[in-house]
Order: C-alpha cells, then sequence, then structure tokens
C-alpha cells in the first residue's frame, strides 16, 4: 500500500473505517450527455491534472439514493464527464456526499474527491425532487419524473472505470452495476457553477431513472 495512502487513512480515526470492497443498493438517476472539448474545458471545473487531456465519450451526471451501503444510508450528486488521455479512463471531477463518513471513506478507498453536503431527496406526485445545499445555498436543484416500461439495465451498457488522482496516489477502479430502469425527463434542473458544472444549457441525450439499483465498488489498484 502507497505511504501516502497510509497517511489518507490516519485521517478516517474519527470516522468509521469500511475499506473496499463495496457492495451498495438503492436507486439512482443517470442524465447522458456528449460533451465537447472546448466546452468542458471552459465549464466543467477541471482539477489541473486533467486540463487538456479530455478525450471524449459518454458523460455522466448522477444520482443515487443509497439505503444500504458499508457506511449506512446516504445520497450522492456527482459529475463524469467522459474519458481522459491521461490514463484513457473516467474520472469523477466533482461529487457531493450527504455523510462525512461516506466521504472520508471513498476517499481513502478510491480517491474519489467527494465533499459532504445536504441532500434531500423526496417523492411528491410521482416526481423525484433532489436538492443539494450548503447551509442556506442551493448549490443544486432539479425534478425527474419517469415511466413506461422497466428494462434491464448494466455497466455492460454505461460503463465505468476510473481513474482518480488523490494525494498524489492514482487509484484505478472498476466499479459494476445492475437494475431495472425507466426512461426519464428532467422538468427542472438548475445548479450554482460555484459548486457544480453548470449543464442547464445542455440538454442530455437520455435519462434513466434505475430502481433497484445494485452497485459493487472493489478494492483499488494502486500507483505512485
Amino acid at each position: 500500500m502507497p505511504e501516502n495512502h497510509q497517511i489518507i487513512l490516519k485521517n478516517l480515526k474519527l470516522f468509521k473505517q469500511a475499506p473496499a470492497p463495496w457492495k451498495l443498493q438503492g436507486e439512482g438517476i443517470i442524465l447522458v450527455y456528449k460533451f465537447s472539448r472546448k466546452w468542458l474545458e471552459r465549464n466543467g471545473d477541471l482539477p489541473d491534472h486533467l486540463k487538456g487531456k479530455f478525450k471524449g465519450g459518454l458523460g455522466y451526471l448522477m444520482l443515487v439514493n443509497y439505503n444500504s451501503s458499508p457506511v449506512g444510508p446516504y445520497k450522492e450528486l456527482l459529475f463524469l464527464p467522459g474519458k481522459f488521455s491521461l490514463y484513457d479512463k473516467q474520472s469523477i471531477t466533482k461529487i457531493y456526499v450527504s455523510t462525512e463518513v461516506s466521504t472520508q471513506n471513498g476517499r481513502s478507498n478510491w480517491g474519489i474527491p467527494k465533499q459532504t453536503l445536504e441532500i434531500s431527496w423526496e417523492k411528491i406526485k410521482g416526481m423525484e425532487h433532489i436538492e443539494v445545499k450548503d447551509g442556506d445555498k442551493i448549490a443544486f436543484s432539479c425534478k425527474v419524473k419517469s415511466g413506461g416500461i422497466p428494462f434491464p439495465m448494466s455497466t455492460s451498457f454505461l460503463p465505468i472505470e476510473l481513474h482518480q488522482l488523490w494525494d498524489k496516489v492514482d487509484f484505478f477502479t472498476k466499479p459494476s452495476g445492475n437494475g431495472w430502469g425507466k426512461l426519464a425527463k428532467v422538468k427542472h434542473l438548475t445548479m450554482d457553477p460555484t459548486y457544480f458544472p453548470d449543464l442547464t444549457s445542455k440538454k442530455p441525450l437520455f435519462a434513466v431513472k434505475i430502481n433497484p439499483l445494485n452497485i459493487e465498488f472493489p478494492k483499488a489498484k494502486y500507483a505512485l
């Protein structure tokens, strides 16, 4: 295990340590996009090590409501814009979760740059109402409606293979997931660009609600 990773683990002493692999269950919403390099460089709020290295592929905005995980229930909002030429893999560049124990373990297990904010997820008249807040500030808000005939979903259809750089350690992880999806429509979407890339001008290729959703995050591989 890299020395830097040992340092990360020391920061977990006040939280429940839950080493990988993780199995999680819940429900999720995925908005699928195709971003241009020009747009992403201007609007994607990329970390320095990924600037100028965007390769393309499908990008995802994902919202997940986990009712079961090794660190208990939590909610999640993340942005995964596509592949980068650094390792020809995808990277999560922005992610918020609703519990600090998820943040700390996500960083130490997979190098995922989680931050903790309040996330609410309500179902009102058949529509999902999701809001991410920093105190009184609304960082993200959306309303999504889904319906129709359910169909099987898996990471073989929307593959994810991650490279994350955290505390000078390269983490490589290939999560897997499956569930049942229904097509969804975004009825409302706003975000504060100081918190999250502003996607309000971008139309998703499609959106899907997955329930139930099962995800497994294996142990990461490391490189210095």
